[in-house]
């Protein structure tokens, strides 16, 4: 559901969040800990703390941490820097038109259901998810 990169963005903040207080992590650091491509994960880290959600600095002692804190950093905050969550649904069949007046057969369906995977990541925060407190958003009742 989330490209790699917005993955490894998550894996990323997860990681911070679960070690709160320690010194910044280099990227050598992060990669060996999650197993994750190092020249890859060094341009994820770069584009969140440019959009400040980690803060880094360079040189001996330097490394990357988490820049907001994990019960107010919500999922959708790292995620939508990668990948398009609630905005702009697109088709399921891949129709260059699908809306309420012109639906396609999946549309009722992946509507409802995108919905709610916008409501989660819009509703969850890094600390919820570490608590398994993840905001499960509950179905629309039909009619």
């Amino acid at each position: 559901m989330l490209s790699q990169t917005a993955e490894y963005a998550l894996r990323t903040v997860l990681f911070f969040a679960q070690r709160p207080g320690e010194s910044p992590a280099s990227v050598d650091e992060i990669a060996a800990a999650l197993s994750l491509p190092r020249n890859y994960l060094s341009k994820t880290l770069h584009r969140l703390a440019r959009e400040g959600v980690l803060t880094s600095a360079r040189g001996k002692g330097g490394g990357f941490r988490l820049a907001v804190a994990p019960d107010k950093l919500k999922l959708v905050r790292v995620v939508q820097l990668f990948d398009r969550i609630g905005t702009g649904r697109q088709c399921l069949l891949g129709r260059p038109s699908c809306s309420d007046a012109h639906a396609c057969d999946a549309h009722a369906s992946w509507k409802a259901l995108s919905g709610q995977v916008a409501s989660f990541f819009a509703n969850t925060t890094v600390a919820d998810l570490l608590a398994g407190q993840a905001a499960v958003p509950q179905p629309a009742a039909r009619s």
